[in-house]
């Protein structure tokens, strides 16, 4: 499945560089978003029943850090681009070089065998003749797991998507804040993200996963209420960039290793992949949320808004789950 994902994302990333219309480009990009959504959950999955136990957390903190280092890549890549092409060729372009992650494939097929606690659980199942099936996470069972963890998920996803979305604008218009477009502020940010999902995924295994999710959404929720109520300048927000990327994207580095650990693992993939990508597509309002809001309120206020409300859903889920810090797969 993690063959499959990646060749489908690269794919339809690739195909997006031909497209002639808006309407082809919007279904390129949708069906690039099924390998994209697929492509983090089987992936956790896979390296969560690979690691010890003690030290899952801070894999999968190392694993989710790629994410800042595709994201500098990304950068760095759109800038060459963008410099050696002419404007309508570079963004093809930009799309044709998503292909390059099927490459990876070569080394899944040559290096990688799925984990023992996998192999060990399908052969349970075919000798009991009871293979768990997508549905079972609905089950009384599992379904008040499904729904917390799925409202964990929605509050980080609405935060960084609203802050992630908004933020420039109300800092760029409200405050006239030059830094935000700048490579400097671009790089403070990305190094704070890649650091931030290091450390949580560290902190994930010492503290326990409960603990470190309250930690960086309580840390989070302040700072960006903070930078939308108290005077900010270009230097000062070059400084700030660092700790925002650090604790708004750092929270996610230990989704993976909890999620794995909340499910058994005859519906582990199910289970991971149905909370995580429904916090996606329910957190994906929050943008618009903000935008509405920002008609009876001023924007900073929205989006200091949401964003306190998101995390106090974070944590309010947090606390309603069980502790899974230590938590053998197998068993």
């Amino acid at each position: 499945m993690l063959q499959l994902t990646v060749l489908w994302f690269s794919v339809f990333t690739f195909l997006s560089g031909f497209t002639q219309s808006y309407e082809q480009l919007l279904t390129t990009r949708a069906l690039q978003g099924l390998g994209f959504g697929g492509e983090w959950s089987v992936g956790s999955v896979l390296v969560a029943e690979m690691i010890q136990a003690r030290h899952r957390g801070k894999a999968l903190g190392v694993v989710q850090s790629a994410w800042a280092v595709g994201w500098g890549l990304a950068a760095i890549a759109f800038r060459a681009v963008y410099a050696l092409l002419p404007p309508e060729l570079a963004w093809r372009t930009s799309f044709w070089i998503g292909v390059l992650p099927a490459l990876l494939i070569f080394y899944i097929r040559r290096n990688l065998e799925d984990p023992e606690v996998y192999k060990a659980n399908r052969a349970k199942t075919r000798d009991s003749g009871s293979e768990g099936s997508f549905l079972e996470i609905f089950s009384p069972k599992l379904l008040s797991t499904t729904l917390r963890a799925s409202m964990l998920a929605t509050g980080m996803m609405g935060a960084y998507y609203a802050v992630t979305t908004w933020l420039p604008t109300y800092l760029k218009v409200e405050r006239q804040l030059s830094v935000l477009s700048t490579s400097a502020y671009l790089l403070v940010l990305i190094l704070g993200s890649f650091l931030g999902y290091v450390t949580s995924g560290y902190l994930s295994d010492r503290l326990g996963r409960r603990r470190c999710f309250v930690l960086f959404a309580c840390i989070a929720g302040v700072l960006i209420v903070t930078y939308t109520q108290i005077p900010i300048t270009d230097s000062w927000m070059l400084l700030l960039g660092f700790p925002l990327g650090f604790f708004l994207s750092g929270i996610f580095s230990g989704m993976g290793a909890y999620l794995s650990e909340l499910f058994p693992s005859r519906v582990r993939g199910s289970g991971q992949g149905f909370c995580h990508n429904v916090g996606r597509a329910i957190g994906s309002i929050g943008p618009a949320l903000v935008g509405y809001m920002s008609g009876a309120v001023p924007l900073g206020i929205a989006i200091g808004y949401l964003a306190a409300g998101a995390y106090l859903l974070v944590i309010l889920s947090v606390l309603t789950l069980p502790e899974t810090n230590g938590l053998e797969l197998s068993e």
